[in-house]
């Protein structure tokens, strides 16, 4: 048994390494960069529509809350449900140990990830919208998989991998559930709440897998309704606890931008050589971190929001760039000046325990168990969130009766994620995780020549108001969602 896991450890350390390699990176970021340039920097443009249509609209628009689709969720529901799952313990331990490998420098480049992260995620969220589907339940079914087969299908020359891709895809998704999505975030709960409150793996396990059980079995729109309480809770806890770490040392916050600008690019470094290989510590160390942590280029938030009972594609992607901002630009951002502030980086610390550090500066002892709440919130909320993402990779694969089986093995394994050793699972989960951009990659860039006409066509209507007859077939979205929904899918 030990030589087969041995075996399996080098055989993922290699496929990992590939996977999450500078060329994998290279070409999400890149992806990104493409994405932004031909839609203009739409991010930036069209930053005063984004918030309107996003951040202000959950206060001013009851529509954004509110849904008379019965089988749909709201737009604000599918944004929680997508930062339930995007915002994990990455955002705590993740950070930390990307500030620790790649020093302060790393912090500039997640930065840089997350800006062109966030029209990657934009374009999903587009596609994701025009492409999905209503199964058998009369729910919106959407995500890579059916722009996949769909969208790629249509297109002259790529009809023959367009399905292929599309079952690819969705069995990565199922397999990466039960990694990065149950198992390691649950393993990361029992760990924290052991280490603070003495509590036993065996219980925690027990007490998630009923909690989550309640919620998982419900579906979506169960599982929408906790998140939309439940996120804007957890982000505001630990957003405020950041910022009082923030302000307790804010005289170094000066500092702090110092370190990370210099670090950014090797100017903290030696000269030579040394400065060349710090500069690249960081860079790979932060693009790591913002992918891993806001998920763009991974096609997975797209599947929720592709639940969202919006009529436009352009104003889901626009919750697509808000998500990225949020998780990446705000979350980690926080994380990363509460350590950088406080000095706690000098400690030799790495992970959790750094963060816990970190917070001590203002909590003092109950750093610890803050911080292990944190751990509990962001983590149990990803195994919510993840939960969706399997399903709807399980009923593309074999349909919406398969689905009743993988909720419950979803929740069995949160029992098994608290009370086994998951160090060979998180790299595992790492690889699976990664495989998943691939195929969605592929999609996203055949078909991006989609997402810039349908975004023409929305600035010229609604933005701009200039004439949009010019792309006919992209002016009444409202026939095209018509048509969409009467193609009932089960599987496929």
């Amino acid at each position: 048994m030990e030589a087969l896991i041995k075996a399996i450890e080098q055989v993922n350390g290699v496929v990992n390494a590939m996977v999450w390699g500078p060329p994998m990176l290279a070409l999400i970021i890149c992806t990104g960069v493409f994405l932004t340039i031909k839609t203009r920097f739409f991010q930036i443009s069209h930053a005063k529509e984004v918030g309107e249509h996003t951040f202000f609209a959950i206060f001013k628009k009851k529509s954004v809350r509110s849904t008379k689709e019965k089988k749909a969720i709201t737009q604000f529901q599918a944004l929680s449900t997508a930062l339930a799952a995007t915002i994990g313990t990455g955002n705590i331990a993740g950070v930390a140990t990307a500030i620790s490998l790649g020093g302060p420098g790393a912090v500039f480049w997640m930065w840089v990830s997350a800006f062109f992260g966030m029209m990657t995620n934009y374009s999903e969220n587009v596609l994701g919208i025009y492409y999905r589907k209503k199964n058998v339940k009369g729910e919106w079914a959407g995500g890579a998989m059916y722009y996949l087969k769909y969208g790629l299908g249509e297109k002259k020359g790529f009809g023959a991998i367009a399905k292929p891709l599309a079952v690819i895809f969705s069995v990565f998704c199922v397999l990466a559930s039960f990694g990065i999505g149950n198992m390691t975030q649950v393993n990361s709960i029992a760990s924290a709440l052991d280490g603070s409150f003495k509590i036993p793996h065996l219980v925690t396990g027990a007490v998630l897998a009923v909690l989550a059980g309640l919620v998982i079995i419900g579906g979506i729109k169960r599982i929408a309704k906790v998140t939309e309480r439940f996120v804007p809770f957890m982000a505001f806890a630990y957003t405020i606890g950041a910022l009082i770490i923030l302000c307790v040392n804010i005289q170094a916050v000066p500092h702090v931008f110092g370190q990370i600008f210099r670090g950014a690019f090797g100017f903290q470094a030696a000269a030579g050589g040394f400065a060349g290989a710090a500069m690249k510590q960081a860079i790979t160390m932060g693009f790591k971190r913002g992918v891993f942590s806001n998920e763009a280029g991974l096609g997975s938030s797209v599947m929720v929001h592709s639940a969202s009972d919006v009529k436009e594609p352009v104003v889901q992607g626009m919750w697509g760039i808000f998500e990225v901002f949020f998780d990446t630009i705000i979350v980690c951002t926080l994380t990363a000046f509460a350590v950088l502030s406080s000095g706690a980086l000098e400690s030799g610390l790495t992970g959790v325990p750094l963060v816990s550090e970190a917070f001590s500066h203002g909590f003092g002892h109950f750093a610890g168990k803050f911080v292990s709440l944190a751990v509990l919130l962001f983590a149990f909320s990803t195994v919510l969130g993840w939960s969706f993402y399997g399903e709807k990779g399980m009923e593309y694969l074999f349909g919406t009766k398969s689905v009743i089986l993988y909720k419950i093995i979803f929740v069995s394994f949160i029992l098994v994620g608290a009370t086994m050793n998951l160090s060979l699972a998180w790299d595992i989960a790492d690889t699976l995780n990664g495989l998943m951009a691939i195929p969605n990659l592929i999609g996203v860039l055949i078909l991006s020549g989609t997402v810039f006409a349908i975004t023409r066509n929305y600035v010229g209507r609604r933005i701009t108001g200039a004439h949009a007859s010019a792309e006919p077939m992209l002016s009444a979205y409202a026939d095209i969602q018509a048509e969409q929904a009467a193609k009932l899918t089960d599987g496929e």
